[in-house]
């Protein structure tokens, strides 16, 4: 008959530590390390908020670019041109009244 040892040896609990140790190192680096999912959810949310700024100055090229063609050569808006002088220049009629 052969004794087996009931206790563990320090092998044994040294390897235990280290399992533990590693295991709690990787869980932790999937959840809050730089590819970890709370990383995950804040680029997505920075991704949004891009996507919704590149929406909003396309919106605002488009119209700029609308002012732009009304202002050329090929096509004058005579009603924006009145205005841009006005806005730019301080521009008024004689029988218009300012209020500030």
């Amino acid at each position: 008959m052969t004794n087996t040892p009931s206790r563990l040896t320090i092998g044994g609990i040294l390897y235990m530590v280290l399992a533990l140790t590693l295991g709690g190192y990787f869980t932790f680096a999937a959840i809050q390390g730089d590819y970890g999912v709370f990383r995950r959810v804040q680029i997505n949310a920075e991704a949004e908020a891009l996507r919704a700024e590149r929406d909003r100055l396309s919106a605002e090229l488009a119209a700029m670019s609308n002012l732009t063609h009304r202002l050329s050569d090929s096509y004058l808006d005579l009603d924006l041109l009145d205005q841009q002088a006005r806005d730019v220049l301080g521009y008024m009629r004689a029988d218009e009244i300012v209020i500030r």
